[in-house]
């Protein structure tokens, strides 16, 4: 809509008629200061040229005094400002001097004390975090003590090594911060599956729609271990209900902002498991051993093959007589029978159902007779072993003895009712390397066992610390679905000194708790107190 010409013209009016007052307002407050201006004595009653000169050397003095000062103020920002960029460049080499890098470039572009540079520098120096901690790759260890172990939880327990005397080797997360800590890796991983990055290797072709998307309900269980250098890593696995397919998600927190490391599909639906037991006698422990089997391994995982490795003759007959039965009953024939006549050595019991595998490449598992696994146990040993890349030490519980258990009941309870991960039933073996899960190419290519070793313990350390001087990761966690049965041990005079030492020590550890321990050594004291009150409840009723 155009203005019409009348309109245009009065404003233009109005806009002179204020530019004219303006001018005219500036002019009398000029003539005001002139009349106001400080004269001298000599000449203060002289008008004209004198008293004119005199005000417009004050203005002139004044402006001069302003002008000072602006500059001094600009000096001192001027100095300010390089002082940060100072701070900022002290920061930078600061960060600069803990990256692990070979070129001083990023981008091809040298570093400055800016805050975009400050800021690259910054995440160079997180990545350099993941890079520097034991996430892809395996670190050389000196000793089976340099480890870090993880600590496994679900969406409601942790299952931790460090217990002291008060905590318990099973717990709900008491602290709030832990507690909001594992909720949001959960939901950081479920975050990073269900909107994956092009990196991720998701088909592209794959749209929202077509894509499950996963919930905190399909989390199964993660393990987590803190590098107090580094930071905190995060191994997160997840599945549906009806699939055998497992997300696995890998997040680091170099103590600031959780970092995705890696989102990939794990496919264990035709991994074979190849169960070595190496056995001497105890057909009794056998025949448990084989019944657990059956309603794991037979009845419900049924990706499984079994080498049993037996030494000597005595018991060979109904052991064959065990696996026929099982056989028979069950329809399964995936198991192999090593016969060997000498006399038992671990070592080369499990070095033997190693070798007598034909059939290529496979994942072992190291059992013995007294352990009792669940099915979820298995499936952890699958996702935690990687040939070339990682081998997998779970930590078993290992059960006390019942008969000191369950003093208060006529019998223990049977072996189902006693799995329970309490501070007085058991406890997590962190000293035992024996049950772990690797590749048959990494175990012949580190050379298996040392063979030298004679008898009862040592041969399981020795396997540990080479993998520990090696490139492979070693995933070193509790497991809740695995543990050690209670059984009498006994240390024979043949054993070395450090072998014996060995023994005595598992055989005191696998007894009874700390207060049970106590009950027992104050036994006498206690019944004597029981007797003295019942005398005096008696004599008082009398």
């Amino acid at each position: 809509m155009r203005m019409p010409r009348r309109g245009l013209v009065i404003q233009a009016r109005t806009r002179w008629l204020l530019v004219g007052l303006a001018l005219l307002f500036s002019l009398v407050l000029l003539m005001y200061l002139l009349e106001c201006a400080p004269q001298t004595d000599g000449n203060g009653s002289l008008p004209g040229v004198v008293g004119e000169s005199m005000g417009k050397e004050y203005y002139q003095a004044l402006l001069q005094e302003q002008e000072e000062h602006y500059q001094n103020r600009a000096t001192s920002l001027k100095r300010q400002i390089a002082q940060l960029k100072q701070e900022l460049q002290e920061m930078s080499d600061k960060l600069k001097s803990l990256q692990e890098k070979k070129s001083p470039k990023v981008n091809g572009m040298n570093y400055q004390g800016t805050k975009e540079q400050t800021s690259n520098d910054l995440l160079e120096f997180l990545h350099s975090q993941i890079d520097k901690a034991e996430v892809s790759v395996g670190a050389k260890l000196p000793s089976e003590y340099g480890v870090i172990p993880f600590e496994s939880f679900t969406s409601m327990k942790v299952f931790q090594l460090e217990m002291g005397l008060t905590r318990h080797p099973e717990e709900k997360p008491v602290r709030k911060d832990k507690r909001d800590e594992l909720v949001e890796v959960i939901e950081a991983g479920l975050e990073v599956i269900n909107n994956p990055d092009e990196e991720d290797g998701q088909d592209e072709d794959d749209g929202v729609g077509d894509r499950q998307l996963y919930s905190e309900n399909d989390f199964i269980e993660g393990y987590y271990r803190t590098e107090r250098d580094k930071g905190t890593q995060y191994e997160l696995f997840y599945k549906k209900m009806d699939g055998m397919e497992y997300r696995h998600v890998t997040l680091f927190r170099p103590f600031g902002p959780l970092m995705k490391v890696k989102s990939e599909t794990v496919d264990i639906s035709r991994s074979i498991i190849n169960i070595i037991v190496p056995l001497a006698g105890r057909t009794e422990a056998f025949a448990q051993f084989m019944q657990n089997f059956r309603d794991v391994c037979i009845h419900q995982d049924k990706r499984v093959h079994l080498t049993v490795v037996y030494f000597g003759q005595d018991g060979l007959s109904e052991v064959k007589s065990i696996l026929e039965s099982v056989a028979r009953e069950t329809d399964f024939h995936n198991y192999t029978l090593v016969s060997l006549n000498e006399e038992f050595n671990r070592g080369r019991g499990l070095d033997m159902g190693a070798r007598a595998w034909e059939k290529g490449e496979v994942l072992m598992f190291f059992c013995d007779v007294d352990v009792y696994f669940t099915a979820e146990f298995l499936n952890s040993c699958r996702l935690n072993a990687e040939p070339g890349k990682k081998v997998f030490y779970p930590v078993v519980f290992s059960l006390y003895n019942p008969a000191i258990v369950y003093a208060n009941q006529d019998i223990p309870p049977p072996v189902e009712q006693q799995l329970v991960h309490k501070k007085d039933s058991g406890f997590w073996r962190d000293f035992g390397f024996g049950m772990t899960c690797q590749y048959r190419t990494d175990f012949l290519t580190v050379g298996g066992f040392d063979l030298e070793v004679k008898g009862w313990g040592g041969e399981d350390v020795h396997l540990y610390r080479k993998y520990l001087h090696g490139d492979l990761m070693v995933i070193r966690t509790p497991v809740p679905g695995l543990f050690h049965l209670w059984h009498e041990k006994h240390c024979a005079d043949e054993l070395t000194p450090e072998q014996y030492r060995m023994c005595i020590q598992s055989k005191a550890m696998n007894e009874a708790s700390h207060s049970h321990l106590g009950m027992l050594v104050f036994r006498d004291e206690i019944e004597a107190h029981l007797r003295k009150q019942a005398y005096r409840t008696n004599s008082e009723a009398v």
